[in-house]
């Protein structure tokens, strides 16, 4: 099984449990002389059993992303670290550059008397970092998603 596949299956499980768990609590209680529709211990045994093979299966890929070398990025892990940096640092510049603008202004100066409102920050240079960071960004997330695909899960 490559990463990939594993990832996805981690999502399907995430998704089933997360299921389970509504129709567990929709059935954990229902009113006497009805029927609940479904058996919520019985559901709940489900959800264990899934859930241990989410611990399975989340232990094998942290197992293989620790191990796998990608070169200049380092192991996985220190790619993944990388990207969510990444990601946060983005996020930052942009947020930055668009509260300096005033982009988020509700109010505008609507008379010369008036007091201006400066920025604080350079807005282009900010626009100019985030741009950057996010073209480091999507060439490091092409990188691990190569990865991937191209590797198999360990055992």
């Amino acid at each position: 099984m490559k990463i990939a596949e594993a990832l996805t299956a981690r999502a399907d499980l995430q998704r089933r449990i997360e299921q389970l768990r509504a129709r567990i609590t929709a059935n954990a209680r229902y009113q006497e002389g009805e029927e609940p529709a479904e058996d919520a211990a019985a559901l709940l045994i489900q959800a264990d059993a899934d859930l241990l093979l989410l611990r399975d299966l989340i232990g094998r890929i942290n197992a293989t992303n620790s191990r796998l070398d990608l070169g200049a990025d380092g192991t996985m892990t220190d790619a993944l670290a990388a990207r969510d940096v990444l990601r946060l640092q983005h996020s930052l510049l942009a947020d930055a550059a668009a509260a300096a603008s005033g982009a988020n202004d509700q109010f505008l100066r609507q008379m010369r008397s008036e007091l201006r409102q400066i920025s604080a920050l350079p807005v282009a240079e900010l626009r100019s970092r985030a741009d950057a960071v996010a073209q480091e960004l999507r060439e490091l997330d092409n990188r691990i998603q190569q990865a991937n695909w191209l590797h198999d899960l360990e055992e």
